[in-house]
């Protein structure tokens, strides 16, 4: 089997190491520095970048949930280092992701109100479907690349069937989302992310027009016509909630997807588990949601001072949750290096905890599930046959190609 380790990040580098570098957690192994942070530094404060504000780094599991639910924190100044950074987030107050209180409840439960039991199962048996198919192709051409294969192709099918994007327009809005919140090249820059999602927002402003005169059944037509005390929810919002849906819920789950692959390629003791049915689907998909953590992590604007992990945080100082982190946490999982896909009780933080958990969690379970439960059935043996490639941002991380040998059960 091909197997590529990153270098170590030797904690005593701590004091030099800059988090807010996407090639930091592309190319560089940081589960020693995390593991120090969680031990000595639970609360660390993270050096100025280039002449910007210091930040927080909050590390351990308990720390994370305590920040998530306390309301001491606000999202509206921006939830990753990008806006966190500059102080603003122009999505603020109208993307669900950066809005709190009463308007997030509100909106919240429209978005929710439209993924109804009947839209879900007739997305998950299309999943189940094209998942099976895409699989079955993977094992017959035997040599190919999973995440390109397989995986890139079945999240934004997702919620481009739940926003009724068209056909043609689909691999345009997957270049641009893809390339808004994370690249697969190195020298990619803010001035080239800015312009996807620029690009991304205009796309949507354009189909809202398309659906508020001609509505279907759709989540953009029902974002279009919703009222909210008797008011239609404003052009920004409904841009800004179907641009936030995209990229949650197209670059994370094909990452999952990847690593979960790469996971179990890499732990043939829990393939063959998988395989023998001597562990559910079910507690294989949490540990592959904690295992690959796609979203490394979440930010918060402290409104009031709080103490936390035995340090104080002062009104208007950035905090930064690493997931990264909190899904290894040593007082929450035993053994957490272990890939173990029976692990029980899995209060992983994937997708976050509290007002903001993500809307779209249960969509990634079923598209996981999916996944999963196809390699069961048809591949009999995963071998990796070059090397992977990670994604290069501070915010997404994992592999997004995986090319690998399936071979037929």
């Amino acid at each position: 089997m091909h197997v590529t380790r990153l270098p170590l990040v030797d904690p005593a580098e701590l004091d030099a190491l800059d988090l807010t570098a996407p090639a930091v957690h592309a190319e560089r192994d940081l589960s020693a520095v995390w593991r120090h942070l969680r031990s000595e530094q639970p609360l660390y404060r993270h050096p100025p970048v280039d002449g910007g504000p210091r930040f927080w780094v909050v590390s351990r599991h308990a720390d994370a949930t305590a920040v998530f639910r306390d309301n001491r924190f606000t999202s509206t100044s921006g939830n990753v280092l990008e806006t966190l950074l500059v102080g603003s987030d122009s999505a603020a107050g109208k993307m669900l992701a950066v809005t709190d209180g009463t308007r997030h409840t509100e909106v919240r439960r429209v978005i929710t109100g439209a993924l109804t039991p009947a839209m879900l199962n007739r997305l998950a048996a299309h999943i189940r479907s094209q998942i099976r198919d895409l699989v079955e192709r993977a094992v017959a051409r035997v040599d190919g690349d999973f995440g390109r294969d397989v995986a890139a192709e079945v999240p934004l099918t997702t919620i481009c069937d739940m926003l009724a994007v068209p056909d043609a327009d689909r691999p345009y809005v997957h270049r641009l989302g893809s390339s808004a919140v994370s690249s697969h090249d190195p020298e990619h820059d803010s001035l080239g992310a800015w312009t996807s999602k620029n690009e991304l927002l205009a796309y949507f402003l354009d189909l809202v027009e398309q659906r508020r005169a001609a509505p279907g059944d759709d989540l953009v037509s029902v974002l279009a016509t919703a009222r909210i005390r008797g008011r239609l929810l404003s052009t920004d919002e409904i841009v800004f909630n179907c641009y936030s849906l995209i990229l949650g819920g197209d670059e994370t789950t094909r990452l999952a997807m990847t690593g979960g692959v790469q996971a179990l390629a890499a732990n043939p003791r829990q393939w063959r588990a998988l395989r023998a049915g001597e562990v559910g689907i079910d507690s294989a998909v949490e540990e592959v949601l904690r295992w690959t953590t796609p979203s490394r992590h979440l930010g918060r604007l402290a409104v009031e001072p709080v103490e936390l992990a035995g340090g104080r945080i002062e009104a208007g100082d950035i905090v930064t949750v690493w997931l990264a982190s909190a899904n290894f946490d040593e007082r929450e999982f035993a053994e957490p290096d272990e890939f173990r896909l029976d692990r029980t009780p899995n209060r992983h933080l994937t997708f976050a905890y509290g007002p903001h958990f993500c809307v779209g969690a249960r969509l990634a379970r079923i598209q996981l599930e999916a996944t999963l439960t196809a390699l069961r059935d048809l591949v009999a043996d995963i071998e990796v046959t070059g090397t992977p490639q990670r994604v290069y941002s501070n915010f997404i991380g994992g592999t997004f190609t995986l090319p690998v040998r399936l071979t037929a059960a």
